[in-house]
């Protein structure tokens, strides 16, 4: 086999199926705070961070007493409160969204439990500037069973 074949066949096979492209930090929009929640679709739990497909519903609403949950103090010094009265609903209508998680070591440190396709939850995060793109949301608070879990750094 030549070198040219075997670096192409190499090429081809380095890539999985179904990867996609990884978005920088800079590229979402952190003035703009976003709210889903919807049932997990397919989880990723893996590093670089965990991932999953949100289903939201159509008639997404945002919670009545969301200003008003309660977060968990974090490493990193957020101002949860101020992002959860500043949240709104994307403006695209995707039905679907990719869910940048943190890594499975702040994950852990969290003690969140692997999220199971099925699962109900909710998040709090940053989407693209201007909500250009893939339909991609960079998990800031996750909510599931009840709990909050503050995603940027490890507990406090």
């Amino acid at each position: 086999m030549s070198l040219q074949r075997r670096h192409l066949l190499l090429a081809a096979t380095a890539v999985p199926l179904g990867a996609h492209a990884h978005h920088g930090w800079s590229s979402f929009d952190a003035d703009r705070p976003i709210y889903l929640e919807g049932i997990a679709r397919k989880v990723r739990w893996q590093n670089p961070h965990a991932e999953l497909e949100l289903e939201i519903p159509a008639d997404l609403k945002l919670p009545p007493d969301l200003a008003q949950r309660a977060l968990p103090a974090q490493a990193s010094p957020v101002d949860g409160k101020a992002l959860l009265a500043k949240a709104v609903l994307p403006t695209r209508k995707d039905r679907r969204w990719e869910v940048e998680l943190a890594p499975l070591t702040r994950m852990q440190a969290w003690q969140v439990q692997e999220i199971k396709p099925g699962t109900a939850l909710s998040v709090l995060g940053f989407t693209l500037r201007e909500e250009k793109g893939d339909a991609v949301l960079r998990a800031e608070y996750l909510f599931v069973d009840g709990k909050a879990y503050g995603l940027r750094s490890s507990p406090a």
